[in-house]
């Protein structure tokens, strides 16, 4: 007996920045929008502290602003392939309105479940995030240049800052799904 083919193979791209910054997810088509949020900030390294929304075929779905300053679709309960419907491939999802890190997400294929499989799911991926806070795409240059510089004046400022080493070439897809599982709920 074969299982439906009920799991997206997503493939997320930080835009705009210099090498590549890749995950590719494999979720549920009944994930909903608040937990592809997580399973994304999971997989990329992000520590959900900022606002996100999701560009979908000209709609924004997030969390709705308190304070009235954004009109969003409220993303509670709105499951990815109902707004996938009409053969949608590709959106955008943004995090940290100030350092406004852009993420490309292309569908890529919908395939068959793996009993082993429960929930979201990273299985490649490329390079190290950028730290949250960094200062967008400018501040992550400049904090990458600082910190394999031993005699840039930030060198060690930056260190201390980061926690003490950074790899942006790293990628620990063990870690990434570590952090998927834990930012579940």
């Amino acid at each position: 007996m074969s299982l439906p083919k009920n799991y997206y193979s997503l493939r997320l791209e930080l835009t705009r920045i210099e090498p590549l910054i890749w995950r590719r997810l494999l979720v549920p088509t009944t994930i909903t929008l608040p937990k592809l949020h997580r399973a994304i900030q999971g997989a990329m390294g992000w520590t959900n502290s900022h606002l996100h929304q999701f560009h979908i075929d000209a709609e924004q779905y997030g969390e709705p602003d308190p304070y009235g300053g954004m009109t969003l679709i409220d993303e509670k309960g709105v499951k990815l392939s109902s707004v996938l419907a009409g053969n949608i491939r590709e959106f955008v999802y943004e995090y940290d309105f100030g350092d406004d890190w852009l993420h490309r997400v292309v569908v890529e294929n919908v395939q068959d479940a793996n009993p082993a499989w429960k929930g979201s799911l990273c299985v490649a991926g490329q390079r190290a995030c950028p730290p949250e806070d960094v200062g967008g795409i400018p501040g992550y240059g400049e904090f990458v240049n600082a910190i394999a510089d031993p005699k840039h004046e930030q060198h060690i400022d930056m260190l201390r800052w980061v926690g003490g080493a950074f790899d942006p070439e790293g990628f620990d897809i063990n870690f990434a799904n570590l952090r998927i599982r834990r930012l579940k709920g």
